[in-house]
């Protein structure tokens, strides 16, 4: 891993680990407001689904560099979904 001194992930690796995990509880909190209002439920479902085999496959191929751009790709891919639900939401109201 970039910058690792066998003490732990480097400040960048926790960067990105924090990065690929606030798409990844906002769209457990979407998955729960989903299921209390009965709507836009495949989406909700899908997402942290999608995350989390996405991410794993990712690291494992990434041979567990989290700062391998495979993983930094698709911790992206997951900001932009963010940004294109807030579009949605922000339409919708």
């Amino acid at each position: 891993m970039a910058g690792d001194t066998g003490n732990g992930l480097s400040r960048q690796d926790k960067l990105w680990a924090l990065a690929a995990v606030i798409p990844f509880l906002v769209s457990l909190a979407v998955l729960g407001i989903a299921i209390n209002r009965g709507t836009f439920l495949e989406f909700a479902i899908g997402w942290p689904l999608i995350q989390a085999l996405f991410y794993l496959g990712a690291i494992k191929q990434a041979g567990g560099a989290i700062d391998h751009p495979l993983v930094k790709t698709q911790v992206m891919l997951h900001w932009m979904m963010l940004a294109l639900l807030i579009a949605i939401i922000a339409r919708a109201t």
